[in-house]
């Protein structure tokens, strides 16, 4: 008997015999059993496929072997090769069939035991509860196996969000799963902000406002202050804010409208997480708690690497922006416009760059993009565009100028290398000169709808190899010079020339204006790129 005085198993007695069925029903109640009579292997069925229907399965099937519409053995078979009866144990019983040999029978039938009656109670009673409590551990041992199999696909899941906002969706929906019910997470960062993700077994009509997520955030943070580790409780419905979870059933005996929450946190000053369910669904076994106290462990390791990614990411794209402003300055006799794009927010930054520089032979205009996407690329990229300006004060040559930065970089960051493409045009004469260093070349768009591609080529900066000489060209009143970095364009399994030539049609059929030409490309390419943009523009004004 359970705590609650009921039967903690149930027996189902098959036997055609009434005296000897009823006798096995008594003693088995006696034992503390809740006991099912049928007197055939058809009754027997037809019981088990109401019960399989309504979920109350018998624990133990205790088998006649002589029955009169079906031997106990085959009855045995037909439960054993049904997926809703396969895993009830089977014990047969006989007063007739008591030989070695129809015990083997019986085992191979599928049978966990075997009975000769007529037998004293007390051997009965502990057959019965020994294969009832073999199959209890089957099966507690099949629940355990598939839990943590689903706690390991949740945790797949977590460690593969690339933001707090899918980290939390995918925790919300991982403990929904493990506990069989509605369930919410919380990511507390260290600027305030709450990321909140729910399970898909939420229905309520809205969801609670910033008001309800502050006093979460301040909940999360009063169970964690000063601690680490995983923290779980239950919160009674005066300190947890409505409208999370579902309204308590009408049925139901425990506190409405309260939350059982696990906290965990990484280690100190990283951002807590928070599981929630409702304090009307039961977790079940400690078993549950432990899976869901693991996942919200997982969680908080996850979210430590989110969130002090997407920090390193704000600073490299504040360093970034500071030194690309959108504005550069105009040079006489020319009009040059940029345009720059960072990656999707689910991607590293890059270090890509534009310049747009007096010189005393002209207006030189760069472009490039540092190999790699990290805070260090970003910061590559603040030095080479810093020496640029300083080297191009006496020194307008583009061949020299590309020669001087490969040195930098070889000396003061020998693994790094950058593509580069240097452009020196003349608003006098038009007369414009090209190096470049593993870049896109230039683009010529003129007014009269042709576009092409300079052929200037060179080694990446980096490489210590020797450079080529420029590329010359006269740029007309009519052209606009085009400069870009390979996001806005290259695209996973598409051929980079393929892209070039795409780039090169849709700008042959752009408006006319830099501004015009920048925006038409960006509005065409520029949708959820994996990588930064920039482009440069340039078109000859004439001097006064």
């Amino acid at each position: 008997m359970n705590a609650n005085g009921k039967a903690d198993t149930t027996v189902l007695v098959v036997d055609d015999v009434a005296a000897s069925r009823y006798a096995l029903g008594e003693v088995l109640r006696r034992d503390g059993h809740d006991v099912v009579l049928v007197a055939s292997a058809a009754e027997a069925l037809a019981e088990l496929d109401a019960r399989g229907r309504a979920g109350t399965l018998p624990d133990v099937a205790l088998v006649d072997v002589g029955l009169p519409d079906m031997s106990g053995f085959d009855l045995c078979r037909r439960l054993k090769e049904s997926p809703p009866t396969a895993a009830l144990p089977v014990v047969h019983f006989s007063a007739v069939k008591v030989a070695p040999a129809d015990r083997c029978l019986g085992l191979d039938a599928g049978g966990e035991a075997y009975l000769t009656v007529p037998a004293e109670p007390e051997e009965i009673q502990a057959v019965v509860r020994a294969v009832a409590r073999g199959a209890r551990h089957r099966s507690d041992a099949e629940a355990e196996a598939g839990n943590l199999t689903l706690l390991a696909e949740t945790i797949l899941d977590v460690q593969s969000a690339r933001c707090p906002s899918e980290l939390a969706h995918a925790a919300a929906v991982g403990a929904g799963r493990l506990t069989g019910g509605p369930a919410v997470a919380f990511i507390v960062g260290d600027d305030g902000a709450v990321h909140r993700g729910l399970s898909r077994r939420r229905a309520a009509a809205t969801l609670p406002d910033d008001g309800a997520h502050d006093a979460v955030a301040r909940l999360v943070l009063r169970t964690m202050a000063g601690r680490v580790g995983i923290r779980d409780t239950v919160v009674p419905a005066p300190l947890w804010p409505p409208g999370f979870f579902h309204a308590v059933p009408l049925d139901d005996t425990s506190p409405a409208g309260g939350a059982r929450i696990t906290v965990a946190r990484s280690r100190e000053g990283c951002a807590p997480v928070c599981l929630a369910i409702p304090s009307y669904t039961s977790v079940g076994d400690p078993g549950t708690a432990r899976l869901v106290g693991r996942l919200a462990h997982a969680t908080a390791l996850a979210a430590e690497r989110l969130l002090m990614y997407e920090m390193e990411r704000h600073i490299a794209l504040t360093l970034q922006r500071s030194f690309l402003p959108t504005h550069v300055p105009q040079a006489p006799g020319t009009e040059v416009v940029v345009r720059y794009e960072p990656a999707s927010s689910d991607t590293e930054i890059g270090g890509d760059f534009y310049a747009a520089l007096p010189t005393p032979a002209g207006v030189l205009t760069a472009i490039g993009d540092v190999v790699g996407h990290s805070l260090e690329a970003a910061t590559v990229m603040v030095e080479i565009r810093h020496a640029l300006r300083a080297y191009c004060v006496d020194e307008s040559d583009p061949r020299t100028l590309a020669h001087r930065l490969d040195k930098m970089l070889q000396r003061y960051h020998p693994d790094a290398t950058t593509t580069l493409c240097l452009a020196l045009v003349d608003p006098a004469t038009g007369r414009t000169r090209v190096a470049n260093a593993g870049h896109i070349p230039p683009l010529i768009v003129d007014d009269a709808g042709t576009a092409k591609y300079l052929k200037a080529s060179g080694p990446l900066l980096g490489l210590g190899l020797d450079r080529p000489p420029p590329t010359e060209t006269v740029l007309r009143r009519t052209d606009r010079l085009l400069m870009v970095t390979d996001g806005l364009i290259e695209t996973r399994g598409t051929d980079l020339a393929a892209s070039m030539e795409h780039l090169r049609g849709v700008a042959a059929d752009a408006p006319l204006g830099v501004a015009a030409l920048c925006d038409t490309l960006l509005a065409c390419f520029g949708h959820d790129s994996d990588d930064d943009m920039a482009l440069l523009a340039l078109r000859l004004t004439g001097l006064d």
